[in-house]
């Protein structure tokens, strides 16, 4: 025999062998389906398990489910939509470019153009773009230590602040803790020099945790005391901010005062109405609430989207408490058209009794 020559199993053996083979593919072919089908029948279980029940269908449920409430009781991943009541068309053109748009307020048509009131506003940030403190829900960029200040700001705002022909200025600032007074002395010049170029515009300061010479002093305290350290950068507080707000109260009694409370953080009602009560014991005026939202994927979660009847709600409770003014809906900011209209009448209405000739 060559001894090359290969020796081949007989033919049956060969048949049965190939026969082996399929029947064991087939086999795991068919145990892979098996175990397919039995996962779907446990997730169908699962959902019907934490859906609705037999009763639910039967006694007839108050109000249908919504797709994310089925999600949410199946354990599935819900993504947070925004309501209607949010959704609002943005401004574009004027070359207009200031805080407004960095904090992507959904008013900046009503502001600008003046709205049905007719009282232009508009809110300047000044001392830079780059805060050094972090609040998980703003978008403004951070660093220990930013750029220097520069010297002529306060004249350049002032003189195209002039130019715009505005009836009412907010400005604000980012917080600049690498400052000795944290920016104060920068504020007051860029006050006194509008005041010399536009003497006729309105005039609020919206500041960190200081107070220069104007019209409205504003100081978010932005949420409630249990929420602070989940919301508000660590150098920020509660105590402190009601006792800057009180202080530039008792340094000039007729400045108004004014604050904002961000909802939909995670706040309860009992919180809200502490931190309101809080406000008008600390002196208070003006308080507006708003709809946090988002601007990020890096930024805090939305907990929650207030509805437009608990707003009018916390606006009813915010004239009960005293407040001069109370402004409460979904898109009200700090800055919110219509409040300036109503505070303008009332700096108007005390410029005009103080003027007047005693009888």
């Amino acid at each position: 025999m060559n001894a090359l020559a290969v020796k081949f199993p007989p033919r049956a053996v060969a048949q049965r062998t190939a026969q082996t083979a399929a029947r064991r593919f087939l086999a795991t072919e068919v145990d892979k389906e098996g175990k397919a089908a039995r996962r779907v029948r446990k997730d169908f279980s699962e959902k019907m398990k934490n859906g609705p029940g037999f009763a639910d269908f039967v006694g007839g449920m108050k109000e249908p489910l919504t797709t994310s409430e089925v999600m949410a009781k199946a354990g599935m991943k819900v993504k947070t939509r925004l309501p209607s009541w949010l959704k609002t068309e943005i401004p574009a053109g004027n070359n207009l470019h200031t805080v407004c748009e960095e904090a992507r307020c959904p008013n900046m048509g009503e502001c600008w153009g003046g709205g049905k009131h007719g009282t232009a506003t508009a809110t300047i940030m000044i001392m830079g773009d780059t805060c050094t403190r972090g609040c998980r829900f703003c978008s403004v960029k951070t660093a220990k230590n930013p750029a220097a200040l520069d010297a002529d700001e306060p004249k350049n705002v002032a003189t195209a602040l002039a130019k715009w022909g505005l009836d009412y200025v907010v400005l604000t600032s980012v917080d600049r803790d690498d400052l000795a007074d944290f920016g104060a002395n920068h504020f007051a010049s860029t006050v006194e020099h509008i005041r010399q170029m536009a003497p006729q515009m309105m005039i609020e300061c919206l500041t960190p945790d200081f107070l220069s010479g104007l019209d409205v002093y504003a100081h978010n305290i932005e949420t409630v005391e249990a929420l602070q350290r989940q919301v508000r950068d660590h150098r920020a507080g509660y105590k402190q901010s009601m006792f800057v707000l009180e202080h530039a109260k008792k340094t000039k009694p007729t400045l108004l005062t004014k604050s904002s409370i961000m909802l939909g953080v995670g706040e309860t009602d009992a919180e809200v109405l502490q931190t309101m009560r809080d406000l008008r014991s600390a002196g208070v005026d003006i308080v507006t609430l708003g709809q946090y939202m988002r601007p990020t994927k890096r930024h805090m979660k939305v907990h929650e989207y207030v509805t437009p009847d608990k707003f009018k709600h916390w606006e009813d409770v915010g004239r009960e408490l005293g407040f001069v003014y109370a402004a409460s809906g979904p898109l009200v900011r700090s800055s919110y058209k219509a409040g300036e209209f109503f505070i303008s009448e009332i700096l108007r209405k005390r410029s005009a009794e103080r003027k007047a000739p005693v009888v």
